[in-house]
């Protein structure tokens, strides 16, 4: 069995920022990801609001954040973390390349945007199909868009968008908004905001290098430069459900990181957070670094 001070679950920013500070504060750290380090970061095209940084694309942030983790020490494992039991004092993290004994883990898995499953769907992620509007919206300024979804997120980007883009068409499949009254009502009364109700997105087409339109189930063509789509997410928890306590499958911490486990932590999208961005990811695997810091010298 390998061993380890700490061990980070997930190499997206929050499992990246948590990995270079544990390493910083002399500690030996494992990070596990199952495909390449930078997670979300991978699929975005451009950023522009990470602070410090003009614009950059998600590959060279994930890129740099990879370097300065690995330049401060950091081992990174391509394997994916699959159980955790907590032994004593120490944690045995079950992977898919054989098992790993840590002091600490900070849980950083992310979690993954629910897809419609449409035609053209995956071919135009990062080319016109987003999950979050405030990481692309301002990219459509002046533009037509699309919004698929009827709850609260789903309403609340709609009124972001309709802000900057010209025209916001709302796709929903049932005839009524799942999301709060007053955002509904909200919705309603903007005049560049229109409703497709008891609808589905069929497919999405464009040129091979950005949308240009989506079709609904009932046929009908919306000329589009973008889809943005908000059906939910589901956190990347299903290894860890059993041990710390959630909420709606979220890991519930406290300010600290700190979990209903003692040594467990967890960063980024994968917990209860009222705000996902690249930059909360970030600042929560700091916090958690620290966390685990404290823990271990008082072991």
């Amino acid at each position: 069995m390998r061993d380890c001070d700490i061990l980070v679950a997930g190499c997206g920013p929050a499992g990246l920022s948590a990995a270079q500070y544990a390493a910083r504060a002399g500690y030996s750290v494992i990070a596990l990801d199952a495909l390449a380090p930078g997670g979300q970061l991978l699929y975005i095209d451009e950023i522009e609001n990470y602070p410090g940084k003009e614009k950059t694309s998600g590959y060279a942030l994930a890129e740099s954040l990879e370097r300065q983790a690995v330049d401060f020490g950091v081992e990174i494992l391509f394997s994916e973390a699959t159980s955790v039991e907590k032994d004593g004092n120490a944690f045995v993290v079950h992977t898919s390349d054989g098992d790993i004994s840590a002091k600490a883990v900070i849980w950083a898995a992310g979690a993954r945007h629910r897809e419609l499953g449409c035609e053209g769907e995956h071919e135009y992620q990062g080319k016109g199909v987003s999950y979050c509007a405030t990481c692309d919206g301002p990219f459509f300024k002046g533009e037509d868009v699309v919004v698929v979804g009827g709850g609260d997120t789903a309403l609340t980007d709609a009124l972001y968008l309709s802000k900057i883009c010209s025209k916001v068409t709302i796709v929903h499949r049932r005839q009524e908004f799942r999301g709060q009254k007053v955002l509904q009502d909200r919705v309603r009364a903007k005049d560049n905001i229109a409703l497709e109700l008891g609808r589905n997105v069929r497919s999405v087409s464009g040129d091979g290098r950005k949308v240009s339109s989506v079709t609904l189930d009932d046929g009908t063509e919306i000329k589009t430069s973008a889809l943005f789509v908000f059906v939910g997410i589901e956190p990347n928890t299903e290894a860890v459900k059993d041990i710390v306590e959630t909420d709606g499958g979220f890991i519930r911490t406290d300010g600290e990181m700190r979990t209903s486990l003692p040594g467990f932590f967890a960063a980024g999208d994968v917990r209860t957070t009222p705000f996902r961005q690249v930059v909360t990811a970030a600042g929560d695997g700091a916090v958690a670094a620290h966390s685990a810091d404290h823990y271990i010298q008082n072991l």
